[in-house]
């Protein structure tokens, strides 16, 4: 883990801001890059004065960003149409992929913005987004918040923490726990005020 850590840095060091871009839009679709080995040292890195935090940040959440995009269009324009035309053969008929689309467009924005903050689904949330033909602004925006708050977190931590990686990899934990107990309320808290403006209306 420690040579995988040092190569981290080392190759960060080497491409600087397009290498944090880089690796963080592998991460952010299908290439299994975990963040949390590319951020924190990135962190580190500006700790030494290497690197700007607000930078390594910024490349970071744009890296996720492009790597989202890239999951969005290929469902949109691959998958949709193969779900329509075959899902019934694989238990996706179109009244239930239309029941998902509709969910999906109804609550994508908490859908994304949350997804991005949890492990796994990060990776996924933007096959469902691209299927149902989310709206782009609002796509990027849910998108970049998400992202940005967990890179954020992650430099934090390498800055704070440096190179020590079991203590990188604790605190990571530690803060994905915080990610998923904040997610857990604000889904509660949505799902309040919807049916709260549901009784109202009633």
């Amino acid at each position: 883990m420690h040579a995988l850590v040092q190569w981290l840095l080392d190759t960060i060091g080497a491409m600087g801001y397009p290498g944090i871009f880089l690796l963080m839009a592998m991460e952010s679709s299908i290439i299994p890059v975990p963040s949390e080995l590319v951020m924190p040292p990135a962190g580190y890195l500006a700790f030494q004065g290497k690197m700007n935090m607000a930078g390594a940040i910024l490349c970071g959440t744009l890296g996720s960003l492009a790597g989202a995009y890239v999951n969005y269009f290929v469902s949109h324009y691959l998958g949709r149409p193969l779900i329509i035309k075959y899902g019934k053969y694989v238990l996706i008929p179109p009244d239930k992929f239309e029941r998902v689309e509709r969910f999906f467009l109804r609550h994508g924005e908490i859908s994304t913005f949350i997804g991005r903050l949890l492990p796994v689904v990060r990776h996924l949330i933007s096959i469902p987004a691209g299927v149902a033909g989310m709206n782009h602004l609002r796509f990027s925006l849910y998108t970049l918040l998400g992202a940005g708050i967990w890179c954020s977190i992650l430099t934090s931590i390498g800055y704070v923490i440096g190179e020590n990686q079991q203590l990188i990899m604790q605190y990571a934990h530690q803060a994905l726990v915080a990610v998923i107990l904040f997610s857990i309320a604000l889904i509660a808290a949505y799902v309040w005020r919807l049916r709260r403006r549901a009784d109202i209306k009633a």
